[in-house]
């Protein structure tokens, strides 16, 4: 179906489409079910039903324990992540952004490792606490809206939209910080992040390939959807410390991952360095800055799947996911799992032709290229001064994975693993396949989603940088 809705979406139609819209109840506030898709959410409900696809085919041993429980939370986890992608009724967002919760809680305490219940609640606990504070900005937008007279006071997204900006600047401050916590949580964000590699270490195969792949990718989503598109006037002016704090994240990602000596941990940690960039294009106000974390969201949540999908090949057949227990030397043994490896580590840090290099570069020129950037804006040399850090981070991830690599496949065969390890079989090599083939196709041709989103975010970064220049030409 979701191939069905990429074939019919019209690139060219700014508004939404595939719209359906009924009421769902009018007390104590009026709430509809309202669907509907644009370009940046196109591209992320095809994303939730590929890795939803690829995460059952690599569930052939979790799934043997308690199936129909196990593929009952797969199914309703996709509801919930699909839901928020198409959401245009603010509550009905905030609803099914919490119902996510339910489902990712037991696949991570039933079917997770030694350490399951510490972990699922640790999740539970961190993003819970950031549905609280989105249920506080959701209100208080709510009835500010309502004292402000404006018409008509609604949950619709598209008409809040429109009524954010009109509210007095503390409202919108307050309304703004508490979606934006909300949404660094999930993201997440230094100094929220810490749940993550919990999360990840302890959760089966297919579980960790979701919450990767999507689960991260609402958190950006909201950024851009809500806090973008309600609030543009206070991301205007949070804007250089939202790219410091983007920046701050893909170092300390990355120098996180230089120490790190499960294998799991690495590739959770490089998640919170790369969703940095999400942040640097969301504070960057500029079109093509807005493109690239797009963009970024996309081949992250393909590539980080694959990294995982691999992770749990390579544990499957070890029984450990410590490199230092693993010794090397694996990539005579399964030379098919080297290869997918050796693919997947390439685009996580950011080899030009895979789609790992597109997001990052596109983030770089337009953030160098913004508004922000520029020698009149207030902070010029905040901005640059992050970029830079941001672009040792890249160094430093190319060091970490090509360090992982090394550790993993090359050097002498261990006499532990002779004549026990076995290569791929023919659903793991699917599932890697489809994966890299999506890899390489957003590498050597981005414009296969690009296209139909970037009428998005022009529009959005040239309602902001019109604003900005209206309020420069008042001061003055």
């Amino acid at each position: 179906m979701s191939t069905w809705l990429a074939i019919a979406f019209s690139p060219h139609n700014p508004a939404m489409q595939f719209v359906d819209k009924g009421v769902w109840f009018n007390s104590p506030f009026p709430v509809q079910y309202h669907v509907g898709l644009d370009g940046m959410s196109l591209c992320l409900v095809v994303l939730t039903s590929f890795v939803v696809l690829m995460s059952v085919l690599a569930s052939q041993h979790i799934g043997q324990k308690r199936p129909k429980l196990y593929y009952s939370m797969m199914m309703l986890l996709s509801l919930s992540v699909v839901g928020v992608f198409m959401s245009l009724d603010l509550l009905q967002f905030f609803v099914l952004y919490e119902l996510e919760l339910v489902p990712m809680y037991f696949l991570i305490a039933i079917w997770g490792g030694p350490n399951r219940d510490y972990a699922a609640m640790k999740f539970l606990l961190y993003t819970f606490f950031g549905g609280v504070l989105m249920l506080g900005g959701l209100l208080y937008l709510y009835f500010q809206v309502q004292q402000s007279g404006i018409q008509p006071v609604t949950f619709d997204m598209i008409e809040l939209a429109k009524q954010g900006s009109s509210l007095m600047r503390p409202a919108q401050a307050v309304c703004c910080l508490g979606f934006f916590l909300a949404f660094i949580i999930k993201l997440p964000s230094f100094p929220f992040h810490t749940w993550l590699p919990d999360a990840h270490v302890e959760a089966p195969t297919p579980v960790s390939m979701i919450l990767a792949a999507l689960l991260l990718k609402m958190g950006g989503y909201g950024l851009v959807r809500i806090c973008l598109g309600f609030f543009p006037d206070i991301m205007a002016s949070w804007g250089p410390y939202v790219i410091l704090l983007g920046a701050f994240n893909v170092v300390w990602g990355a120098i996180a991952c230089l120490v790190q000596t499960d294998m799991k941990r690495i590739i959770a940690l490089s998640s919170v360095s790369h969703m940095g960039f999400v942040l640097i294009g969301v504070g960057a106000i500029s079109a093509a800055a807005l493109n690239g974390a797009i963009f970024q969201m996309i081949s992250h949540g393909v590539v980080s799947a694959a990294l995982f999908f691999l992770v749990g090949c390579v544990y499957d057949r070890c029984h450990t996911r410590d490199i230092r227990e693993i010794g090397g030397g694996l990539a005579r043994q399964m030379p098919f799992v080297f290869y997918f490896w050796m693919l997947a580590a390439l685009a996580n840090l950011g080899l030009p032709g895979l789609s790992g290099f597109v997001g990052e570069v596109v983030v770089f020129y337009g953030t160098y290229t913004s508004p922000l950037a520029m020698a009149g804006s207030a902070d010029p040399v905040m901005v640059r001064f992050a970029m830079v850090m941001a672009a040792t981070g890249v160094i430093l991830s190319a060091g970490y994975m090509l360090w992982l690599l090394k550790r993993l496949f090359y050097g002498p065969e261990q006499a532990k693993w002779l004549g026990h390890l076995s290569d791929m079989n023919g659903t793991e090599r699917l599932v890697a396949l489809g994966l890299s083939v999506f890899i390489v196709l957003l590498g050597i041709y981005p414009r296969l989603i690009t296209n139909a989103y970037t009428g998005y975010s022009d529009r959005v970064c040239k309602s902001i940088q019109d604003t900005m220049k209206s309020n420069l030409i008042s001061l003055n």
